[in-house]
């Protein structure tokens, strides 16, 4: 099966899941995140195939996601660690977590909880402007053209280009 491709898609969201936007590379991530480092110990935590696991945690590494590191030359052993670049898409796993918890959690309540090393305290993430440090969230925002966006195509239907001022994210 053809991987479909979103990569060259002028969009920061297709762009990201183009890297981590099948089911498995956010489960393999925060595997990672949580020290589960070795093939065997990923495949068996996630009961992931072993041939998916492999091809996901290459594309994972060509995308500097992750690296290989060796940790045994007898026999040679390799485990994952997170590149700058993967610890950085965990943030965006805490996002998902917040959201996971509140809406999708079950009257057991979250199966994981994360205490923030600065204050000691278990608590969650809240996405805040870089530049004023208010609450920032998608009602918060209007999404405009950026320096990267393409030009928009000819329409017929000003209202349409009013609306991408608009859009969510």
């Amino acid at each position: 099966m053809q991987r479909t491709r979103f990569g060259d898609m002028a969009c920061s969201i297709a762009r990201t899941l183009d890297v981590i936007g099948e089911p498995w590379s956010p489960l393999i991530l925060r595997n990672v995140y949580v020290g589960i480092s070795r093939f065997d110990q990923i495949q068996q935590s996630l009961d992931i195939s072993r041939k998916v696991l492999a091809e996901r945690l290459k594309w994972l590494v060509e995308n500097d996601v992750l690296e290989r590191r060796e940790y045994s030359s007898r026999p040679l052993r390799h485990e994952y660690a997170l590149t700058a670049k993967g610890l950085e898409l965990c943030d965006l796993l805490l996002v998902m977590v917040r959201w996971g918890d509140r809406w999708a959690a079950g009257e057991a309540g979250p199966p994981v909880l994360y205490r923030h090393h600065a204050c000691g305290e278990i608590s969650h993430v809240e996405l805040h402007c870089s530049v004023c440090d208010r609450r920032m969230g998608a009602a918060d925002v209007d999404v405009l053209p950026g320096p990267g966006a393409e030009p928009p195509a000819p329409s017929h239907d000003q209202a349409g280009a009013d609306r991408y001022e608009h859009a969510g994210p």
